[in-house]
């Protein structure tokens, strides 16, 4: 009852009012609906978007770049500040009136190879540091390195091939190819020959067959004349630019003919020329003794060039002292079947020695020619001695280079 009497007081109460005043009044309640939803939506969280209600993301200050509604495209990560590097240390103070110096110590070290064996040539094994001194100019020596060497062959084939005598030329060509025969394929060898100048036939080479392709273009000799001392400079002088230990196999009557060169120039070059042995083989010995006989001796090296007994002797003791010199042999062979031997001898002693190395006591560089002494001994100091298989005393040859020529302060 209470229900309906309040429904008819209502009705009542606007029943007064007229139709526009009615519709302006609810035009008005609907416009401040509407702004009281605006001003809602104006109160939403700043951590809400109005269209898809996901947070916002905030901006930061140092992200940069350009925005929309959302938040920055890139957000770069910040990095963690590096600690500074450290500060560099102090120089140290330089003190007045004190120049700077530097300390250079150039010790020089001479090398030393030495062929120990029995007056038949065979080598002696088994010898130690302890059994060798070595003098300079007479002062003892210290040896610092000791070694056996056994290496491959690094070796010039000098060979006289002249227009000079039949026989010559022959043994020369026959004492050539029995060097080649003993060869291993390791070894480095060249081949020339040389009459009125040195021809250089083939170059340091490896290949065996090389070097016998060289000696078989020796047929026919041109010159007559035998300038041993202008090839034998030449070919040292080549052999300055390589490297190691180095033989020269020189073939050769010994007789110089027409050098420019003289004895003097050649014998100075030899001892100025480091790591080269020399070893010459003497040719022509049975058409010397044969013509010393019957007195043929001045056409027995050629009909163009008179050659006497004293030069043959002259040119004996020049090969000699090249070998000496250089720390290696000379060989006179009387005959032909005696090469073979000669060269299984040269190549045991130039694949088998001992390898010495001393600092001198005098260290000046002054480019003096210092006489070196080379002697074996017991540990105790006293003579070494070898038996044979009968255990009889057997005499020993120790051959090692007589000098070198030091240093100069220029080099």
């Amino acid at each position: 009852m209470f229900n309906r009497c309040k429904d008819n007081t209502l009705q009542n109460k606007w029943a007064g009012v007229t139709r526009p005043f009615l519709t302006s009044l609810i035009v008005l309640a609907l416009m401040c609906a509407s702004m009281t939803v605006h001003a809602q939506q104006d109160q939403t969280p700043a951590t809400q978007t109005p269209d898809n209600g996901k947070p916002k993301q905030e901006v930061p200050a140092e992200a940069g770049g350009p925005t929309d509604s959302v938040g920055p495209y890139a957000i770069p990560k910040k990095k963690a500040e590096d600690a500074p590097p450290p500060p560099p240390p102090p120089a140290p103070k330089k003190l007045e009136d004190i120049p700077d110096y530097s300390l250079k110590v150039n010790v020089p070290l001479v090398n030393v190879d030495v062929l120990v064996t029995t007056k038949d040539g065979q080598f002696i094994p088994g010898l130690k540091q302890g059994n060798f001194r070595i003098t300079e100019d007479g002062v003892p020596q210290t040896v610092s390195k000791f070694a056996v060497s056994e290496a491959p062959v690094t070796a010039v084939l000098l060979v006289e091939f002249a227009s000079t005598n039949y026989w010559f030329v022959r043994e020369a060509l026959e004492a050539s190819y029995s060097f080649a025969n003993t060869l291993r394929k390791d070894d480095w060898v060249a081949v020339a020959y040389y009459d009125m100048q040195p021809h250089i036939l083939v170059d340091f080479t490896q290949d065996k067959k090389a070097v016998f392709g060289a000696l078989n273009q020796m047929r026919i000799p041109g010159f007559i004349e035998t300038n041993l001392f202008d090839a034998l400079y030449d070919t040292l002088d080549r052999l300055d630019r390589v490297e190691g230990k180095k033989y020269v196999i020189l073939v050769t009557t010994g007789v110089d003919t027409f050098s420019k060169l003289t004895l003097d120039k050649i014998t100075k070059k030899i001892k100025d020329t480091k790591d080269v042995t020399v070893f010459p083989i003497s040719i022509g010995w049975a058409l010397r003794e044969y013509c010393e006989t019957h007195g043929c001796t001045g056409q027995s090296h050629g009909m163009g060039i008179p050659i006497g007994r004293m030069d043959y002797l002259q040119a004996d003791n020049e090969m000699r002292t090249f070998a000496a010199l250089t720390g290696g042999r000379a060989y006179f062979p009387r005959f032909q079947a005696e090469f073979p031997e000669i060269f299984r001898d040269i190549g045991d002693d130039i694949r088998r020695a001992y390898s010495l190395a001393y600092s001198p006591t005098n260290n000046k560089l002054d480019g003096t020619y210092r006489k070196l002494k080379v002697q074996v001994t017991a540990p105790d100091g006293g003579p070494l001695k070898i038996k044979d298989q009968k255990g009889k005393d057997v005499k020993i040859d120790v051959v090692a280079r007589e000098g070198y020529t030091a240093k100069h302060t220029v080099d």
